[in-house]
């Protein structure tokens, strides 16, 4: 049974007329005729009485062009749908954000989006990056924004900011003046770190053990928040890029004397179907690169 055989069935039941029916569907009256023959031979029914002048339908008929009706009308409900989907009128993104980068820069970015497409929904899901890389190979989630500190073969990334890390102190701390500090001058320091799996914990720990030295990790947390409110209180020191850093006033954020960089970028699976949406995502975040200044 083809698509086309019930297309035609259904326009001969709307005119009861071969002839008629052939114009509307712009086809020859035999191509009709035979389409309707198969159909009834494959069912092992008369779809048409044929003993009179116009055809009309028999009971079974009846029963099936209404079955017909309602099987075509859903499909060119479907073939709608699915062209929304195509025109970008209809679509929803699940994408992942990590903690630090989704305070500052995806709002933007999201802003900046969702004026382009309205009809497009942003699903987001806040864990650490290495969470969402994992998310991603997985393939649970279309993108992500996630750090590009040690890159994984199996997804396709697209830079997107570079950011430097820089230690926040209490504003009563001895070094709270200087232009700069390096790891060491704070190595005896408490420190505020991200949790396991954190990108930005693991580059610090790196560099403190290039040092020659392993810090005390007082706390670990994922909370921006609390780590700066920490700092504020004189607890310990932490780490955080400086887009973030500089809007705290109650604590000083100082560049390390060896400078630290966070390259955050938009990645996806390698192997995993793209949709017009997300498609649209990435020729977005490629259009924002090339319109954005390059640091000088």
């Amino acid at each position: 049974m083809e698509l086309r055989q019930l297309e035609y069935f259904q326009m001969v039941a709307k005119t009861n007329n071969i002839t008629r029916a052939a114009e509307q569907l712009h086809v020859s009256q035999s191509t009709v005729t035979l389409a309707i023959q198969k159909l009834e031979d494959e069912l092992g029914i008369l779809l048409f009485d044929r003993s009179q002048k116009q055809l009309s339908l028999t009971a079974e008929g009846r029963v099936f062009v209404q079955k017909v009706s309602d099987a075509l009308n859903l499909l060119q409900d479907g073939v709608a749908e699915i062209n929304s989907y195509l025109q970008l009128k209809k679509g929803t993104l699940k994408v992942g954000v990590p903690p630090m980068i989704g305070s500052y820069l995806f709002p933007e970015i999201l802003a900046s989006f969702n004026k382009l497409y309205p009809a497009l929904q942003l699903s987001t899901v806040e864990e650490s990056s290495f969470d969402i890389r994992q998310l991603l190979e997985r393939g649970e989630l279309d993108l992500g924004i996630v750090n590009l500190y040690q890159p994984s073969p199996l997804l396709e990334t697209l830079v997107i900011s570079k950011e430097e890390i820089v230690a926040c102190l209490p504003l009563s701390h001895s070094f709270a003046n200087y232009p700069a500090i390096s790891l060491m001058d704070i190595k005896d320091e408490p420190f505020i770190l991200f949790k396991e799996g954190a990108y930005n914990r693991r580059i610090i720990l790196d560099e403190c053990k290039k040092h020659g030295f392993e810090p005390n990790i007082l706390v670990a947390s994922d909370q921006i928040e609390t780590m700066k409110g920490l700092v504020e209180k004189g607890v310990g020191v932490c780490f955080l890029i400086a887009a973030i850093a500089n809007k705290g006033i109650n604590y000083v954020s100082i560049p390390l004397a060896d400078p630290l960089y966070l390259d955050f970028g938009l990645a996806w699976k390698k192997d995993k179907y793209l949709s017009r949406a997300a498609q649209a995502f990435i020729n977005f975040i490629t259009e924002l690169k090339l319109s954005t200044p390059k640091e000088k």
